[in-house]
């Protein structure tokens, strides 16, 4: 009887340690499930990207498609000051060629006068009338140099007739251009005009609450649209400094292709492995890439020699917004890199300071226009964000 009882409960212990067994591995299973789910999860939001209505990605599309207007608006305008430039210079050129030509003509004609009161008098008559052989050797030479003189002024003026024809060219073509680029400005502004007006529609259809995060919105489309314009204004005086020093600033060279950017990864210790989504953009109006995969605590650093030219809080009433903590490093090589959300009081470096490739500059954080910890890292060209994938090794 005995024995039956202690079989009945070793069989029992048994299935204990099974259904106990049994449990384990489900839930491991259930786990491996979950990571893979939230893995898959984030690859399809970026890791941050909130869900939000119909409405309000109707109103983030028109959001980037006034931002491409409004691009295209800011490039014609820079063109447009450049052709006002061009043709300024262009008329004053045909201007002063013109006074030269005039100048030359009227030489030339006082000359032929001259010749038309000597009548038939030639340099030979004009040689034989010399009284001595030095005499004659001196208006020998005088002659010469007479008719070199009047050969040359003739070819002058040929040349510089040909000048102002060229000059006055120049200033049509420069002015149907400026034409042109003023049509087109004329244009855009209609559609940029037309979306506003879509977008304005769709705004008044959201929620008190929609509205609230879509005017945080407008306002990081704001100091984004900031930060270009002055990378633009950068980029324009920097491309004037190339044309004098022989294609360089500060002797550094023009990236000519991504790949020769001499970038390093902008989270210390981590790689492209760490981007969850590595699309681009990843959403409307997502102008970056976002490095959110074990960042807690990391170190932002530069990924290459630069000039800082923001570093800044953007913090109201105690609150952050926009960038959060952002820094901009302007490489003097065509690119510009932008850092955002990190961590409170994080920033090392401050504006206008120079920095090394590598250097520690913030930690990585989730300040501002974020909702998780990550680095919003974007590559300007410009002043234009680009896919800064292909600048990454």
């Amino acid at each position: 009887m005995k024995k039956i009882v202690l079989k009945l409960i070793g069989i029992i212990i048994m299935l204990v340690i099974l259904l106990q067994l049994t449990g384990v591995i489900s839930v491991a299973s259930n786990l491996s499930d979950v990571e893979k789910k939230i893995d898959e999860k984030e690859e399809e939001l970026d890791g941050i990207q909130e869900e939000k209505s119909d409405a309000m990605n109707e109103v983030a599309n028109l959001t980037a498609q006034i931002t491409d207007y409004q691009n295209q608006i800011d490039d014609l305008d820079a063109q447009i000051n450049e052709l006002n430039n061009k043709i300024s210079e262009a008329e004053k050129k045909v201007q002063e060629t013109q006074e030269e030509y005039d100048k030359n003509k009227k030489l030339a004609e006082e000359r032929l006068v001259v010749m038309q009161e000597e009548g038939e008098t030639s340099y030979l008559d004009f040689i034989l009338s010399s009284g001595s052989i030095t005499d004659v050797l001196s208006k020998f030479y005088l002659a010469s140099e007479l008719a070199e003189a009047d050969t040359e002024l003739l070819d002058s003026l040929d040349e510089e007739k040909q000048k102002v024809e060229n000059a006055k060219i120049e200033l049509e073509n420069s002015k149907k251009e400026l034409d042109t680029s003023k049509a087109s400005k004329q244009s855009i502004a209609v559609q940029l005009k037309e979306s506003k007006t879509q977008k304005d529609a769709k705004v008044a259809q959201l929620s008190e609450e929609e509205k609230q995060t879509q005017a945080e919105l407008d306002q990081f489309e704001a100091d984004k649209r900031e930060i270009q314009a002055e990378l633009a204004r950068i980029a324009r005086e920097e491309e004037e400094q190339r044309k004098n020093n022989g294609g360089m600033v500060n002797n550094v060279p023009v990236v000519s292709a991504p790949s020769a950017s001499g970038y390093i990864f902008p989270v210390a210790g981590l790689s492209k492995a760490n981007i969850s989504n590595k699309n681009y953009p990843s959403y409307a109006g997502h102008t970056g890439v976002d490095i959110n995969r074990n960042v807690h605590g990391k170190t932002i650093v530069a990924v290459k020699d630069g000039t800082v030219t923001r570093s800044k809080a953007y913090i109201s009433n105690g609150k952050y917004y926009s960038y959060g903590e952002c820094i901009v490093i302007n490489h003097h090589d065509g690119t510009a890199t932008l850092y955002a959300h990190g961590s409170p009081g994080s920033r090392l470096v401050s504006t206008g300071q120079t920095v090394k490739q590598g250097q520690a500059i913030m930690t990585v954080g989730t300040t501002g226009n974020s909702t998780g910890e990550h680095l919003h890292f974007e590559v300007l060209v410009g002043g234009r964000p680009v896919n800064p994938l292909p600048y990454l090794p």
